[in-house]
């Protein structure tokens, strides 16, 4: 028998499992594009086609190689408000900025940097989106339009139930996603035949199929066709960079797809035992995904962990599943858009609160209240203020309760007074000296007995900052003049 040269081996080893991970992938990826799309107020094709660029563009290039990107629930709530706000022609500049952004943080090697940013903020960040999804979708589940701002969708939700118990459409909306959600929560005990059929997939097609044999009246998708959605950006659309608005959202859409992408990179290798994730080289094909997705007009990108963690467990071994899966995406997308049309809206909302409630960790809260209650507070307030306040304040916030909890543990500060009852008062300072804690360092000091020499030793200290410096020599001056002898301050060791 011949044996084959070891240059004629097939290059694509794993192309079977790949294959059948692809399918799995595509499968769960359509409603959740489509879903995306359609709570974000964009045609549903413009979910589709983020999904497409993110297989066929960010899954070529370099980076994670089993993660899979596409539209997020995670951005849902910002799209919204920045299509409500500037329009959808200024989306495209939006997301194309954000890519660029991308680029030029993944080309200064900043990607590592983002694995530093508290896990209570993106945490918080996460639970705050979850939530204002949880409350906007529910309106669209009764069939209803909801307020504007996160509190007046929470606040407005008894009245809209109310509302609804009163309508015949209302209530068969809220059937279809209630029920849809109900296949989505029990789908994981069904027999494991059944679930090789994905949950969102099949959720969408049971709704589907009873809205169509029961004749409800539901809304459905509205269908535009792929071309007829793409509309790049037009050159005028470019002077919107000139609003200080528009711009801000631009950082929030870099900041949290960023970091959203990047902290699912490393949940995703957590997963496999193949090539560890390039961080620099993932911020790069992120940003060249969303820089084409910007041209295109379409929806910003990030890693889906939903879709990364079913290619993984589907057996994918290298990136050619997730560039798969773009290409059934593309050829749904092309030959069968018409489908879309049959799709009832309350499935998709059903499929998006069910996300929504997935990024909100009680679990994870409940923890660390036991262990580590700064960092629940962190997460609670970061969320409550995305809710109260917006996005991009909400997070602003987070990290500036996240830099203040670490700088008061940092200048954590011991002092240790000696009294002997006669000789010197000794007083030792151990720790980090900063002026956060100078408070309670002079209101110590000032309660050392006036009429006894002191000796004030600081080589415990690892950091005495100028603002303390200054305080305890202002101390021992007042100290030395009240008629003892002068304080004896023995230095630090070394400073900084």
């Amino acid at each position: 028998m011949n044996q084959k040269p070891a240059g004629q081996i097939s290059r694509f080893p794993h192309l079977r499992q790949d294959f059948a991970a692809s399918l799995v992938v595509f499968l769960v990826a359509l409603p959740l594009c489509v879903g995306v799309a359609v709570a974000s107020g964009v045609p549903a094709e413009l979910g589709l086609v983020t999904g497409i660029v993110g297989g066929l563009v960010t899954g070529l290039l370099r980076g994670s190689s089993l993660q899979v990107s596409g539209p997020a629930a995670g951005l849902t709530v910002l799209v919204f408000e920045a299509v409500q706000e500037f329009g959808l022609p200024a989306l495209g500049v939006i997301v194309l900025a954000t890519g660029v952004l991308q680029l030029a943080m993944g080309a200064l090697k900043l990607g590592r940097y983002f694995r530093a940013i508290s896990v209570s903020v993106v945490e918080g960040m996460l639970a705050g989106i979850g939530l204002v999804l949880i409350a906007g979708q529910l309106y669209a589940m009764a069939g209803a339009k909801a307020p504007t701002s996160g509190l007046g969708k929470i606040a407005g939700l008894p009245e809209a139930l109310v509302d609804a118990a009163g309508s015949t459409s209302a209530l068969a909306s809220l059937a279809i996603g209630a029920g849809t959600i109900a296949v989505l929560v029990l789908w994981k005990r069904l027999p494991a035949k059944v679930r090789t059929v994905p949950g969102p997939l099949a959720a969408v097609g049971l709704a589907t199929l009873a809205a169509l044999l029961l004749n409800l009246p539901v809304a459905t998708v509205e269908v535009q066709g792929l071309l007829g959605s793409v509309q790049p950006p037009s050159l005028s659309s470019f002077g919107e960079l000139a609003n200080v608005g528009l711009l801000g959202t631009i950082v929030a859409f870099t900041l949290i797809a960023s970091a959203e992408s990047l902290f699912s990179a490393a949940a995703v290798d957590r997963l496999h035992d193949g090539p560890r994730t390039e961080y620099d080289k993932e911020l790069m094909a992120q940003g060249a995904g969303n820089a084409i997705c910007g041209a295109l007009g379409a929806l910003p990108m990030t890693a889906v962990i939903v879709r990364s963690a079913a290619n993984v467990q589907a057996g994918a071994r290298t990136k050619a599943s997730r560039v798969l899966h773009g290409v059934w995406l593309l050829l749904f997308a092309a030959l069968l858009p018409n489908v879309l049309a049959y799709i009832p809206i309350p499935a998709l909302a059903g499929i998006l609160v069910h996300a929504g409630a997935k990024l909100v960790p009680v679990r994870a809260i409940v923890g660390l209240w036991r262990e580590h209650r700064g960092e629940a507070l962190i997460l609670v307030v970061t969320a409550v203020s995305i809710v109260a306040v917006s996005m991009f304040e909400g997070v602003l916030i987070g990290l500036a309760l996240a830099v203040a909890k670490t700088a008061w543990e940092a200048s954590h500060l011991r002092l240790e007074v000696v009294d002997k009852g006669a000789g010197p008062v000794q007083a030792y300072l151990s720790g980090n000296a900063t002026f956060l804690r100078l408070p309670k360092i002079l209101d110590n000091l000032e309660a050392l007995p006036q009429d006894r020499p002191v000796e004030l030793d600081l080589s415990g200290l690892h950091h005495l900052d100028h603002a303390c410096r200054t305080a305890l020599e202002t101390w021992a001056e007042r100290h030395s003049a009240a008629g003892t002898e002068p304080v004896k301050v023995t230095e630090p060791v070394a400073t900084v």
